[in-house]
C-alpha cells in the first residue's frame, strides 16, 4: 500500500482551515500546520499534529514549513486587512508560498479561491482571488483551483450576516445588485468534501473547477429563504442606487461580521457567482446541498452556541501576533483587583467563568456590557455579538464577544484580551488560588502612553468598581457547590508605574 501523502495546511486556524483539519485527521493523514503565533497556544486544539509557526509573508518561512510536504492547501487570503490592503499582500503571500513549494518539490497545490468571470467588472476581492490563483499557477507545481461563491455554515461569516441580518431587520432596502446578481451558495460541509475529494481523485491534478450547491438565487430571495425558514415578516421595498459603503455600515452594526471584512464582500456581490460546467461532478460524484438545506444545518449547531470552526478565528487580522501582557516591559500601567475567598472548589469557579459571554452575558451589568460593545459597533470595532464557540469550554485564542483568551490554566487562571477600540491595551483576568478556602481574584489591565488614555481609566473607574464587583459575586454564587462565601474585599484602581505583569 501507497504511504499516504504529507499535508500542509496554509490557514489552518480559518474558518474552512479548521474544519479542513477535522477532517483530514479522521482519515488518517499525516499533517503538519501552518500558524502565525505561538506553536504552544495550539497544541491544546491540536495535540498530537505537527505544528509550524509561518508567515506566508516571509519567504525563508515559507521555505522551512514547506519541507518535507507533499501536498499543500492554500487557504490564505488578507480580506481582513480591508480593500486598500489585501490585494498587494495576497500577491506577496502567493508568490511566496508557489517559490518555497518548488523549492521543496512539491507534488502539488490546492486552492480554494472565489467565483467571477475574468472578463467582468470584478470587484477587488474577486480579481484579487483570481490574481492568486494565477500566481500560484505560474510555478512547476500542478495547482488544482476550487472556486466557490458564498459559503454557507455555521460559524461562517457569510451566514452570520444572513442570519442577523433577517433576525433584526424589520425592513430591508435591497439595492439593485441584491436584486439581479445570481449566487450559487454551496454549504461548508460540501466545500470540505471537495478540498478532500481533488486531494483523493488524482485526475483532478492541474485542473480549475466551479464549486457550488444546486441552487442558483439572487441575494434578495436568499434573505426572504431563510426568513420563511424563521417565520420572519419582512418588509423589501427596493432602492435605486448602490451604496455600498452605507449597506455596509448598517450591516456591521446589526451584524457581528466587522465593517472591513462586510465591504470586500459587498462589493463582490455586485458580480454574479454562478458554475460554469467542469465535470467535477462525475470525479467526485455526490449531490450538494440545496440552500434551505445549508440553512438548515447551519443553524443547528449555531443555535447550540457551538460551532468547530469560526470566522473570529482569523479576524482581526495578526490578533495571534499582538502584544501578550507578558510581553509588556514594565508591566500594565494601571490595574484593579477586585477579589473574594470562598468554599467553593477552583473546579467549580473555573467551570463558571468559562461560561461568562455569548448567549448566557456577563452575568452582571449585562445592559452595560452591551451598551460598550454598542459604542465600539459605532467605531467600527468589534463589538459584543460576536458571541463565542462553545458556550462552556474555552481553548487559548477562542472569541468572548469583544474579548480573545490570550491565556488559561484550567482550574487556576484565564486570561482575556480585549479586541474593542480603546485608547491602550486591556486585559481580565480570572486568577483561583487554593488554600483553606479557595480566593477568586479578578484583575483588570490597563496599558496606555497617551493622556487620552489615562483619562479613559480615571473615567471608566466607577463603571469598573460597580461591574466587576458585581461580576465576581455572581461567579461565586452561580458556581454550584456549598454555599458559604465571604463578601468581596475591593480596592480602588490603582497606578502601578513600574512592576511586572502576572
Amino acid at each position: 500500500m501507497q504511504p499516504r501523502p504529507k499535508i500542509l495546511i496554509a490557514g489552518a486556524t480559518g474558518y474552512v482551515g479548521g474544519r479542513l483539519v477535522f477532517e483530514l485527521q479522521k482519515r488518517g493523514y499525516p499533517l503538519r500546520l501552518m500558524v502565525r503565533g505561538n506553536v504552544e497556544a495550539y497544541k491544546r486544539r491540536w495535540p498530537n499534529t505537527e505544528l509550524v509557526t509561518a508567515d506566508v509573508h516571509n519567504y525563508y518561512e515559507m521555505e522551512t514549513a514547506l519541507r518535507g510536504i507533499d501536498v499543500a492547501y492554500y487557504l490564505i487570503h488578507s480580506l481582513n486587512l480591508g480593500p486598500k490592503a489585501f490585494e498587494s499582500a495576497d500577491i506577496e503571500a502567493a508568490d511566496n508560498f508557489r517559490q518555497a513549494a518548488e523549492i521543496n518539490h512539491a507534488k502539488r497545490i490546492i486552492y480554494l479561491g472565489g467565483l467571477g468571470e475574468v472578463g467582468d467588472a470584478l470587484s477587488h476581492h474577486l480579481s484579487s482571488r483570481i490574481d492568486t490563483s494565477i500566481r500560484l499557477m505560474m510555478g512547476r507545481v500542478p495547482v488544482t483551483t476550487l472556486r466557490a461563491a458564498v459559503v454557507i455554515g455555521s460559524g461562517g461569516s457569510s451566514y452570520e450576516i444572513i442570519h442577523h441580518l433577517v433576525k433584526r431587520m424589520p425592513a430591508m432596502l435591497p439595492p439593485p445588485w441584491a436584486r439581479k446578481s445570481q449566487c450559487q451558495p454551496i454549504a461548508l460541509r460540501d466545500v470540505i468534501k471537495y478540498l478532500v475529494g481533488v486531494l483523493e481523485a488524482p485526475e483532478t491534478t492541474d485542473g480549475y473547477f466551479d464549486i457550488g450547491g444546486t441552487d442558483v438565487l439572487t441575494y434578495e430571495t436568499m434573505l426572504k429563504e431563510y426568513a420563511k425558514i424563521l417565520k420572519r415578516k419582512i418588509f423589501f421595498a427596493p432602492l435605486p442606487f448602490n451604496a455600498v459603503s452605507l449597506y455596509s455600515y448598517i450591516a456591521a452594526l446589526v451584524t457581528p461580521t466587522p465593517y472591513t471584512v462586510i465591504r470586500c464582500l459587498f462589493e463582490s456581490l455586485q458580480n454574479d457567482a454562478v458554475c460554469n460546467e467542469s465535470g467535477l461532478r462525475q470525479m467526485i460524484p455526490f449531490t450538494p446541498l440545496s440552500y434551505k438545506e445549508q440553512l438548515l444545518e447551519a443553524m443547528t449547531p449555531d443555535e447550540q452556541d457551538w460551532v468547530h470552526s469560526h470566522w473570529t478565528d482569523s479576524y482581526p487580522p495578526a490578533h495571534d501576533l499582538a502584544m501578550k501582557l507578558s510581553e509588556l516591559k514594565n508591566g500594565p500601567r494601571y490595574r484593579a483587583r477586585y477579589s473574594l475567598t470562598t468554599d467553593k472548589s477552583a473546579e467549580t469557579l473555573y467551570a463558571c467563568i468559562s461560561k461568562i459571554g455569548g448567549r448566557q452575558g456577563w452575568f452582571f451589568g449585562n445592559w452595560l456590557w452591551r451598551l460598550r460593545g454598542l459604542l465600539d459597533k459605532l467605531l467600527l470595532g468589534a463589538g459584543d455579538r460576536r458571541g463565542r464557540r462553545d458556550p462552556s469550554r474555552l481553548e487559548v485564542n477562542d472569541v468572548i464577544d469583544f474579548w480573545r483568551v490570550e491565556n488559561l490554566d484550567v482550574n487556576a487562571r484565564i486570561l482575556l484580551r480585549t479586541e474593542m477600540k480603546l485608547p491602550g491595551k486591556a486585559w481580565l483576568e480570572f486568577l483561583i488560588e487554593k488554600g483553606l478556602k479557595t480566593r477568586l481574584t479578578l484583575t483588570a489591565y490597563f496599558d496606555t502612553k497617551s493622556v487620552f488614555g489615562v483619562l479613559y481609566w480615571y473615567l471608566m473607574a466607577p463603571f469598573h468598581h460597580y461591574i466587576f464587583n458585581g461580576l465576581i459575586r455572581e461567579i461565586e454564587k452561580r458556581s454550584v457547590d456549598s454555599d458559604n462565601a465571604t463578601l468581596p474585599v475591593t480596592a480602588a484602581p490603582e497606578k502601578v508605574l513600574s512592576n511586572t505583569a502576572r
